[in-house]
């Protein structure tokens, strides 16, 4: 009788073969898929050695590597980033992105204090010669991107990974089941620094080691709003202002199928204000001229926040939408709005960042699908700040009633802030846990 380790071994080894020769396969298309995305987005067309373990920085040896995705992770992570690097000076850091708008934001907040490139894709040799050059002693993943050979190699580099402010939906855990001889041995030897008691159970039953997974909570709750910020978004509301917009609410992080909806709600809202403005910000700004043609086609003024110098400037136009077609500034016209709706919530993408309007004290509008921040989510909508609409017609009723209603705005305002202060010391608990690596 063959013992169940050595069964387990053997499932795992076939499965991971089975990657590579699937990754070897695909090699020739990974730089025409770059080139065919760089059709909208020509950034994916700059820097693509780097996704292949070439050019890449140098930083000092025994460093931390940050990996966050894109924007939201990047930002989600700021705070502790920036503690990082109070904490550890003697240690570098790198930080890499896998899309064109996560590098700009990473060089927007933190400019040259970090290094940075994008991150190598999960093949052997594209992996081992980042860490040939990178050489860091910790790689931290920003929330949940499981690559296995990544999480391997580092293994056999004796690097620890943990996964910070890990979050896992049903839907993705699903997903990682069906190839979960593949993913437990994995994630077996990393540290977890999970948001929510959900997500540490589903990534326990993955395969990660119970001993070494803590709930921390969700470092999205700790992002400070700095005084810079908070300058930029008040020269924002004066210039809406002195144009006489009055309401501006913004519509952030929407995909395609959901323009539709929020222009019928913009549409409802100027029959009873005329002068009110539509903040509008898709999720891929790839996709901000068709989202442009839309907007015109539906017989509104449009101003494109590209065109101005500065979001001030694109602020005093008088049109019925300003169009938020640029990277690192969508916290600033939250700062500068009454209420905010976040897309991908409509259709079923899961929701995006709840917490961003939050940091603002804004009232939040949401749609139906909110599994990606399912918690986040249920605990906005809990102390009222965070209501749902399913249809155009509640989406339309919701704003207007808002904007109708300031002691509603407030109130609804106050309970986000609220519940961002009582949340707060993810962070820490997160940091404690990379100290603990480190040491």
């Amino acid at each position: 009788m063959v013992p169940s380790n050595t069964l387990k071994c053997g499932q795992f080894f076939c499965a991971l073969i089975f990657y590579i020769v699937l990754l070897t396969l695909l090699l020739p298309l990974l730089p025409l898929r770059l080139l065919w995305r760089s059709r909208k987005a020509p950034d994916y067309r700059k820097r693509m050695a780097e996704r292949f373990g070439f050019r890449l920085p140098r930083p000092r040896a025994g460093g931390i590597w940050v990996h966050a995705v894109s924007v939201g992770e990047t930002f989600a992570a700021s705070t502790t980033i920036r503690e990082l690097l109070r904490r550890q000076p003697d240690r570098s850091l790198t930080i890499t992105s896998t899309t064109p708008t996560g590098s700009a934001q990473v060089t927007n907040l933190f400019g040259d204090s970090v290094s940075h490139c994008y991150a190598p894709y999960d093949w052997p040799l594209f992996v081992w010669l980042f860490l040939r050059r990178v050489r860091p002693d910790l790689l931290v993943v920003v929330e949940t991107e499981i690559w296995p050979v990544t999480l391997l190699l580092c293994r056999g580099f004796g690097i620890d990974v943990v996964l910070a402010n890990a979050r896992l939906s049903e839907k993705s855990a699903r997903g990682y089941r069906k190839v979960r001889w593949l993913i437990e041995p994995a994630i077996a030897k990393v540290w977890v620094a999970a948001q929510h008691q959900d997500d540490a159970q589903r990534l326990i039953a993955l395969g990660a080691n119970e001993a070494r997974v803590r709930v921390t909570g969700s470092v999205k709750f700790d992002v400070v709003v700095d005084q810079a910020l908070r300058d930029a978004a008040q020269a924002v509301s004066n210039a809406f202002a002195e144009a006489n917009h009055q309401p501006v609410w913004i519509a952030a992080s929407t995909h395609a199928g959901e323009e539709t909806d929020v222009l019928a709600a913009h549409r409802a809202l100027l029959a009873q204000y005329p002068r009110a403005l539509l903040v509008l910000a898709p999720r891929h700004p790839d996709r901000c001229q068709e989202v442009a043609k839309e907007v015109l086609a539906s017989g509104f003024t449009l101003a494109m926040r590209s065109a101005a110098s500065s979001p001030a400037q694109a602020a005093e136009n008088p049109a019925d939408v300003l169009l938020v077609d640029t990277l690192g500034e969508l916290m600033i016209f939250f700062g500068a709005a009454q209420l905010a709706f976040i897309g991908g919530s409509l259709v079923p993408v899961g929701g995006h960042n709840y917490l961003e309007p939050a940091c603002w004290g804004l009232p939040i509008l949401s749609g139906p699908h909110t599994h990606n921040f399912s918690n986040i989510a249920e605990q906005l909508a809990k102390v009222g700040a965070l209501a749902q609409v399913r249809d155009a017609g509640e989406f339309a009723s919701a704003v207007i009633g808002l904007c109708d209603s300031s002691e509603q705005r407030q109130q609804r305002g106050s309970a986000a802030s609220k519940l961002l202060s009582e949340n707060r010391g993810a962070g820490e608990r997160l940091l404690a846990l990379v100290e603990e690596r480190l040491e």
